[in-house]
């Protein structure tokens, strides 16, 4: 057959012959298979690049003065992105030839390696919210909030169509949310918090029988500790509306269990494992209860046996509408951040539960401590919420805040500005050795 094709004047992928493809065209009333698209000249390819052939050496140069020209600070920045230090050995796994080559695991009898490694994160996440059905990742914790959305939506279908956010949530993250609703009956609405945390009082009287669905976060984007969700889950049970809750591995390790405060699905940011700080890339995190299985979007890998009775992994419950009927699709996210959810299930392994532990105890201790430091500075207030932080907390400055920051940024340091005087701090294991050149700094940024 491929000879035949060739023969034709075709391709065995395209096997279209001149005579099949003059055909079409006239069938069509087009000349060229040009005359198909409308491409504005100005970005039309007019058959060069214009770029000249390099060496390797001479590329690694000039790469190697791109990168120079980057500032050389030590970053103190949070608000949903978060440094962690990930071990080499997760590269050299994660960098084998059969993960950085592996398409979606389609087909099981060749790709079982890849599927329980996926297997494996799911139930990480499994393990970490007491929740029995997480899939096999999200393109970030913004899609995975819109996703939770959009099921809440189906699963209320006859009534229903308010979806209540914090007012503090990130504006990236409520922009996603917005577009993910954009064309449905969803209205996304804000409720008022008190220090930093959801306030239960407002929020019980916001909630009604038309809310479909209540977000939460613990941390807050402010890095406080939410007090209320046991509260927060009992004022959307009555609501009848879906409880989502914001969170990420690493805080999950010793906060409280999303289960066991009634949530029904917990979405977040799972590349705070195995990843650097990627500035926008992540890995979205998605678990809920059993009874919602049917209505997961992406992918959930399965376990079974095979015809010798060996263990076997392969995807499952996922429906061809996602990929080729998209208006009846239950979701339209048709890929996956497999590689890096690789990498974060390769990170916790190593880490194992009680080295899990002591990264978050790590994380409360530090912001603890460097909060106070800051404190103990003359115009420095910190933090400013009455409350347990978890990586991050905000300073509040008698000195307008955008100025102690261009000062920071002079002696090296990069920290948040979030309000005229307010100043957020952010505090891992990476950066736990740079807190008393930070501070120090700040004593001169202050004054």
């Amino acid at each position: 057959m491929t000879d035949r094709y060739h023969q034709a004047g075709g391709t065995p992928f395209a096997p279209h012959t001149e005579a099949e493809t003059a055909a079409m065209l006239d069938a069509i009333g087009a000349e060229s298979e040009v005359d198909l698209f409308d491409i504005p000249e100005s970005v039309a390819f007019d058959g060069e690049f214009g770029i000249d052939a390099r060496t390797e050496r001479e590329i690694r140069e000039e790469c190697g003065r791109l990168f120079g020209e980057n500032d050389d600070l030590v970053e103190f920045l949070g608000r949903n992105h978060h440094g962690h230090y990930v071990p080499s050995l997760v590269d050299h796994l994660a960098d084998r030839q059969e993960f950085l080559t592996s398409y979606t695991q389609y087909q099981p009898e060749i790709t079982q390696g890849f599927l329980q490694a996926l297997f494996e994160y799911q139930s990480i996440l499994a393990e970490v919210t007491g929740l029995g059905v997480p899939n096999a990742s999200m393109y970030d914790a913004a899609t995975a909030l819109g996703e939770a959305a959009t099921l809440a939506a189906r699963l209320r279908q006859v009534d229903g169509t308010r979806v209540l956010v914090p007012e503090l949530l990130c504006p990236g993250r409520r922009s996603v949310l917005d577009n993910y609703v954009a064309g449905t009956d969803l209205v996304v609405e804000t409720y008022p918090t008190a220090d930093a945390n959801v306030d239960v009082d407002a929020l019980a009287d916001a909630a009604d029988d038309d809310t479909v669905m209540i977000y939460a976060e613990n941390p807050t984007v402010r890095g406080t500790i939410e007090e209320h969700l046991a509260d927060i889950g009992r004022i959307a049970d009555d609501a009848g509306a879906l409880f989502c809750l914001g969170s990420d591995p690493v805080a999950l390790a010793i906060l409280e269990e999303p289960a066991s405060v009634g949530a029904d699905v917990v979405v977040g940011d799972a590349s705070v494992l195995g990843m650097p700080t990627s500035y926008g890339m992540g890995l979205g995190l998605f678990v809920t209860r059993e009874e919602f299985i049917r209505q997961v979007p992406g992918r959930l890998v399965g376990v079974s046996t095979d015809d010798a009775g060996n263990r076997a992994y392969t995807l499952t419950l996922q429906t061809r509408e996602q990929h080729i009927r998209r208006e009846r699709a239950t979701s339209n996210i048709c890929t996956n951040q497999a590689w890096v959810a690789l990498r974060t299930a390769i990170h916790a392994a190593m880490l194992g539960a009680s080295g899990l532990v002591d990264l978050a105890e790590t994380c409360v201790r530090e912001a603890e401590a460097l909060a106070a430091d800051l404190d103990s500075i003359d115009g420095i207030d910190a933090p400013i919420h009455d409350r347990h932080h978890f990586r991050e907390f905000v300073a509040r400055t008698d000195r307008r805040a955008a100025a102690v920051r261009d000062d920071l940024l002079e002696a090296g340091f990069a920290v948040h500005v979030v309000g005229d005087h307010e100043v957020q701090v952010c505090v891992t294991e990476r950066t736990e050795r740079r807190t008393d050149d930070l501070v120090a700094a700040f004593e001169e940024a202050a004054r």
